[in-house]
């Protein structure tokens, strides 16, 4: 695996409105111009959620299409486009899956416990996450806790999630408690070397947001970071956009020497198998 990390932004999230922050997105042509500057500022991947005609997440398939189509058409390839599955408790697996089998979207997130809720893996969830790997879906899976972890690996392990496409994305905290996350909070996720072999990732919620993310960093995790999961600077204020959170973090990034992928690279990277040709 390559010792590069990948800038990955996240700049609306599936609750926040105008009222938690003035700058963000919300109409396709915000998300767009957001995204754009987000790019510029050097991000290579954005996690978007689509919102509908009243500003709420939708995972309907009119809304995200617009959205997707909106995005390349004004940025191409040179940053991947990442469409989230998140259910908010209103979406169920199967409205998750077809959203994705009809956009197509270059990459998709999904919640593992969301997508897999019982202790019984459904056949037909993993026949999809394979037909995603097949279609060249970057799959992002995203893991809460240790819990979520063993199970991940276990799948992997059984060969039951393809390894093509893979990236695991590991969350410290919640938007539903004010609990401020250290760097340590990422020792339950990092115990078993199977997952910190391949690539992972960390985003986190909170004030200590660039601290957690300088620590995966240097760990050798890519980074997640935007208004879904925080709206103030290191120093406690409120961060100007989307943009000046991933200009700080990437000179974080350049202070460490930590060296940062472009958006083909890091895509044709995760897309190779290992014992294949480059």
């Amino acid at each position: 695996m390559s010792n590069k990390v990948a800038i990955i932004v996240a700049p609306n999230g599936a609750r926040k409105q105008k009222t938690d922050h003035k700058s963000i997105p919300i109409s396709i042509q915000e998300i767009v111009d957001d995204v754009k500057e987000c790019r510029k500022a050097g991000a290579i991947m954005a996690h978007v959620h689509a919102r509908n005609s009243e500003g709420q997440h939708s995972l309907e398939i009119d809304d995200n299409l617009k959205l997707l189509e909106a995005l390349e058409s004004k940025l191409g390839d040179s940053i991947i486009i990442q469409l989230t599955t998140e259910a908010i408790e209103r979406y169920t697996p199967s409205q998750q899956m077809q959203l994705i089998r009809e956009v197509k979207p270059p990459a998709a997130s999904f919640a593992l416990r969301e997508l897999l809720p019982s202790p019984t893996v459904s056949s037909q969830t993993i026949d999809f996450f394979h037909w995603v790997a097949e279609q060249n879906i970057l799959a992002q899976y995203i893991l809460y806790n240790q819990e979520d972890v063993e199970r991940y690996s276990k799948l992997c392990r059984s060969n039951m999630l393809p390894k093509k496409g893979r990236h695991a994305l590991f969350v410290l905290g919640s938007y539903r408690n004010n609990s401020i996350n250290y760097p340590k909070d990422l020792l339950p996720f990092l115990y078993d070397e199977f997952i910190t072999t391949e690539h992972w990732g960390a985003c986190a919620f909170g004030e200590n947001e660039f601290n957690c993310l300088s620590a995966v960093m240097l760990l050798g995790g890519d980074i997640r970071v935007g208004f879904e999961n925080n709206h103030c600077t290191s120093s406690g204020n409120l961060a100007l956009s989307n943009a000046t959170q991933v200009e700080y973090i990437v000179k974080r990034a350049c202070k460490s020497g930590v060296s940062l992928y472009g958006a083909n690279e890091y895509k044709r990277c995760l897309m190779r198998i290992e014992g294949e040709s480059s």
